[in-house]
């Protein structure tokens, strides 16, 4: 009678890796971060959990935890587990796991778990070359990637598997691997006598973009790299983190003053159509670690807010800087919000947009209100109680337009619209008051 084949444990930590390394997580419990995919009742942590997974992409930047989640996998599953790097492999690579999978499918009944690192970086060839082995189910992959999977993997591949997208982590985040790397005696710092700031936590948590490996590899640096002081302790101050991340703290706390003040000033600046103030402003909550979604979140806002009809192509500036801040992320997306940065600042500008402000108050206001017969929806009750009676079709006059009432009897002649007088809204005021002032159909 045949045996099953033993499965190879994942390579354990020899502690002569980085920090980082070490101290990957070797289970779900440890692991920290993206709670919106692996957390409690979420469907990948019960495929994982029941060692009953299928193919998926994990997509995400740097030191997000892509291949922590492959090793999670390895640990757990009873499925034989081995992985390609597609920077050094090639077809020939592939053929050879995938025979390898067929004969251990064949004689002991045993799934493969293919790991594949980078798998943006395989040519179509080599994606195509792997295609019909995720179809038929010779190998289970879980292809890893930096790089937007639904431009750089090819249709087939990615229909056959679960996109996950992994968010950069947060500094809480950040700060809670650091201190079990400080705590861990093992696997961590926890042999070395230190004295660690929340200070300097907190700056290179600040400045490690939701970067793990960034985070942790920098605190081992100060943490090896400084000497001992007189009471025997290594001291990690904010001077020593500075030097650690080879950047200088700003005056800036994300959650205080500085914080507030900045973003103001670079709204103020955007308001006031000064672009070199715009660019600078935007340049330190970048250089400080801000999140770019806030900022980008902001110039959204912006672009109805403040520039509004004055440039129709304000907005979608600002959600297309969004976007792309998605797709591409730091530090190439600086492009794309200086982009964005510059636009807003140079358009003319209009604050008419919050004229609907001033219609929320009459809503609040009037209560309850009747919408006006002719208004109302014919479908349902037009023949029985005359919804929609008297109602006049627009594009059935000349113009596609006429002149008839549209807001509830209480609030006839109420202006909520102001245009302003610059830009595109320019035009939009002089065809606006030419409506207004037209009479009723019928009148002279």
């Amino acid at each position: 009678m045949q045996t099953r084949m033993f499965r190879p444990a994942p390579p354990q930590p020899t502690g002569r890796e980085p920090l980082a390394a070490r101290m990957r997580p070797r289970s779900l419990d440890e692991y920290v971060g993206q709670e919106e995919i692996i957390g409690p009742g979420r469907i990948l942590r019960q495929a994982i959990e029941s060692d009953r997974l299928s193919s998926i992409i994990l997509w995400g930047p740097p030191g997000v935890g892509k291949t922590t989640l492959a090793v999670i996998i390895a640990n757990a599953t009873q499925s034989h587990f081995t992985s390609l790097s597609a920077v050094t492999s090639g077809v020939a690579d592939i053929r050879r796991v995938v025979q390898e999978a067929k004969r251990r499918l064949e004689t002991y009944g045993e799934r493969t778990i293919l790991l594949v690192d980078e798998i943006h970086r395989f040519n179509k060839a080599q994606q195509d070359a792997l295609l019909p082995h995720v179809e038929d189910g010779t190998v289970v992959l879980i292809g890893a990637t930096t790089e937007n999977p639904y431009f750089e993997v090819i249709g087939p591949l990615v229909s056959r598997s679960r996109v996950f997208q992994l968010q950069p982590l947060t500094e809480d985040d950040l700060i809670s691997l650091m201190r079990r790397a400080l705590a861990d005696a093992e696997h961590g710092l926890g042999r070395i006598p230190l004295d660690v700031s929340d200070d300097a936590l907190a700056h290179i948590a600040r400045l490690a973009g939701g970067d793990a490996r960034v985070a942790l590899n920098a605190l081992e640096s100060a943490a090896t790299a400084t000497p001992a002081g007189r009471a025997g302790k290594v001291v990690i101050d904010l001077a020593v983190a500075e030097q650690a991340m080879q950047r200088r703290a700003l005056l800036y706390d994300k959650d205080g003053d500085a914080h507030y003040d900045t973003i103001s000033a670079f709204i103020k600046s955007m308001r006031g159509s000064d672009p070199d103030a715009a660019l600078y402003w935007l340049a330190k909550m970048i250089y400080a670690g801000e999140d770019p979604r806030f900022i980008v979140r902001r110039m959204i806002i912006f672009a109805s807010e403040d520039v509004g009809l004055a440039d129709p192509q304000a907005l979608q500036i600002a959600v297309a800087a969004a976007r792309a801040l998605e797709w591409v992320g730091l530090p190439e997306a600086q492009y794309t919000l200086a982009h964005a940065a510059l636009y807003l600042a140079t358009a003319p500008k209009s604050n008419s947009a919050g004229g609907y402000w001033t219609a929320l108050a009459d809503v609040e206001r009037e209560g309850k209100v009747q919408v006006p017969r002719h208004l109302q929806d014919a479908s349902r009750d037009g023949a029985a109680l005359g919804h929609g009676e008297g109602y006049q079709y627009p594009h059935s006059f000349e113009g596609h337009w006429v002149k008839q009432q549209y807001l509830p009897d209480a609030l006839q002649g109420r202006q909520y619209y102001e245009p302003g007088s610059l830009g595109a809204e320019a035009e939009v005021a002089e065809r606006l008051r030419r409506l207004r002032e037209e009479p009723p159909a019928g009148e002279d």
